[in-house]
């Protein structure tokens, strides 16, 4: 065991001592490598009440040097991005190169909020009656809370701080224990830009320091992402403690192919999607819907795809890594075994994969089923690892129909040639995110992330046009002048 990570609370890491702990592995050698504190709702508390004094100040820094931070910090995430990435690939197990584009998607999302000045412009009436004006600006909530999941330590809270940060708000991250340290490497580097003590703190813990931030009356709002069960529960437990939240929870994401498609391109789409990150993505397409007469076709080209994939420690260039723990690794064998018994097809079994690394790795190869159908749990269920299901269908409207009654709705993809046909499935889709002929649908920093149905809770999406007004309230401001004014002569250029 080599290291033991604290909290980093107003700009320093916290020298104390905790009773609770939780346990760091390496997933591609089994091994701990470490300890991560445990925050305590006292913890939190002294947490809140540094970040509502750092927010104070910072929400009223000029716009102009809160630019300038972002664009520091964007340029030191940039120079750092491959050692952030070897933190993740350490912690979470997912190759180097799925790492280095997870902090380059996060990257995006801090460009984006460089154009803060832009995002927050008002609206401004001249002379909505004799001599009154009428304006509207928008304002900081405070301190604000995000919650973020174990598959992107990265990524997900950079969907949410960057815009926090650049709005004038302060922010408490609580990131996922399993993988904690690209968090507190993400602080060092908000300090090294200029950020003051204060404006970004990180928590580690469990449920106890989640129900501490959802109930603390000095946290205006939370982002969370994770599965639907805990995203409805922190958007039960935060409303009723009067905060905003977004929620996002989990996804069954479905990749329709039609008679007309590529088939080449679509199982492609279909491996690169299903398997990468071992399945460990809100995003990761789990189900495809085949239009006969595809599915035999198909089927084979993903089957010769999937043969040639690599297992093993992302450090040693391999294809796909290894879950993030050992529990959740026998969580998604146990869905393999309950698909066989269930009844489906299995094409291509995972279980027992031979793999580039240590044999205490928590493995699981790529996953194929065949002749699944909607009463299976492998088809109703959220994996959240390597397992792709194949449903049959007969037509393009069975498709749709199968489609729209799942309870998630996060992402979902078609494949074809007919332009028709994906006008109208963009139409007809009941899901929040569509990919036409792209099986991951995750949208630029510019415009926001977010399902329907049971894939989020709450009313606003995840960063873009969205994220702004999430982190801000608005105001209107209705003025007259009765006596002109001006102030002294300076004739220096302003800078602030």
């Amino acid at each position: 065991m080599s290291k033991k990570i604290s909290h980093y609370i107003n700009g320093k890491i916290h020298d104390g001592s905790f009773d609770r702990s939780g346990e760091i592995f390496n997933p591609a050698t089994g091994e701990i490598t470490g300890l991560v504190d445990f925050a305590t709702p006292a913890l939190v508390d002294e947490t809140v009440k540094a970040a509502t004094i750092a927010a104070q100040a910072w929400g009223k820094t000029s716009l102009t040097k809160r630019v300038q931070t972002l664009f520091a910090f964007r340029e030191i995430l940039n120079a750092r991005k491959e050692e952030l990435a070897a933190v993740i690939t350490s912690e979470h197990g997912k190759v180097l190169s799925d790492a280095l584009g997870e902090v380059t998607r996060g990257l995006e999302v801090a460009e984006f909020a460089c154009g803060i000045p832009h995002l927050l412009k008002g609206g401004y009436s001249e002379g909505v009656s004799t001599g009154i004006d009428v304006y509207s600006i928008r304002q900081p909530l405070g301190v604000v809370g995000i919650i973020s999941p174990f598959n992107f330590p990265a990524m997900v809270p950079m969907w949410f701080f960057p815009v926090a940060i650049a709005t004038g708000n302060a922010v408490i991250l609580k990131p996922s224990e399993k993988d904690p340290s690209a968090a507190m490497m993400i602080a060092q580097m908000w300090e090294q830009a200029g950020l003051p003590a204060g404006v970004f703190n990180v928590l580690h813990g469990d449920k106890v320091a989640v129900d501490a931030m959802l109930q603390h009356p000095g946290i205006k709002s939370i982002s969370f992402v994770g599965s639907t069960p805990i995203a409805q529960y922190i958007y039960e437990t935060g409303t009723k403690h009067g905060k905003r939240i977004q929620a996002l929870g989990g996804a069954k994401n479905h990749m329709l192919v039609l008679p007309d498609a590529d088939l080449d391109l679509a199982a492609d789409a279909a491996v690169n999607a299903g398997f990468g990150s071992a399945g460990e993505r809100c995003m990761a397409i789990s189900v495809l819907v085949a239009v006969e007469p595809v599915a035999d076709k198909i089927i084979e080209k993903i089957k010769d795809r999937m043969i040639k994939l690599s297992t093993g420690d992302g450090t040693k260039g391999t294809d796909m890594g290894p879950l993030v723990t050992r529990v959740h690794r026998d969580k998604v064998a146990g869905y393999v075994e309950a698909g066989v018994k269930e009844g489906a097809t299995l094409v291509v079994d995972g279980r027992n994969p031979t793999v580039n690394g240590a044999a205490n790795g928590f493995w699981l190869g790529p996953t194929l089923f065949d002749n699944v159908t909607a009463n299976m749990s492998i088809y109703t269920d959220e994996i959240f690892g390597p397992v792709l299901s194949v449903v049959r269908v007969k037509s393009y409207e069975e498709g749709v129909k199968l489609i729209n009654e799942h309870i998630y709705g996060n992402g979902t993809a078609i494949f074809t040639n007919d332009g028709g046909a994906a006008r109208r499935f963009q139409n007809e889709i009941q899901v929040g995110m569509i990919g036409i002929n792209v099986p991951i649908p995750v949208p630029a920093a510019y415009y926001s992330f977010g399902g329907w149905k049971s894939s989020l809770f709450g009313d606003t999406h995840a960063h873009g046009t969205e994220g702004v007004h999430f982190f801000t309230r608005g105001k209107v401001v209705t003025s007259r002048w009765l006596d002109p004014s001006h102030g002294g002569i300076n004739l220096g250029f302003p800078q602030n």
